[in-house]
């Protein structure tokens, strides 16, 4: 082989290494606009409705317990499930229920 023909090789390797490259960013950005994005904003959503609770509203816990908002003492609130019935469950684990559509979800 002369030496035109190893350095088109080596310019062919090089381009497909480019191009693997190319594909993995690709790949990477994909994920990041599909997958990390639209999760990290629900959660920010998520964060701002459980600031926004107060005592009265109707919320369910991780567990599918219903109920309502006696006291909101801190990292825990206290959550009345029936009547003259309380429990005391930590606030990251209660989501909020709302007749809006934008609550439900």
């Amino acid at each position: 082989m002369n030496t035109t023909g190893m350095i088109m090789l080596q310019a062919q390797g090089g381009a497909n290494s480019w191009s693997g490259m190319l594909m993995i960013v690709a790949m990477i950005v994909i994920f990041y606009f599909f997958m990390i994005r639209p999760q990290s904003k629900k959660q920010k959503e998520i964060k701002q409705a459980r600031e926004a609770m107060k005592k009265g509203d109707k919320v369910v816990t991780a567990g599918g317990i219903h109920g309502t908002i006696r006291e909101d003492k801190g990292n825990t609130i206290l959550l009345e499930v029936a009547p003259n019935t309380s429990i005391l469950v930590d606030k990251n684990s209660i989501y909020p229920i709302g007749t809006d559509e934008k609550a439900v979800k």
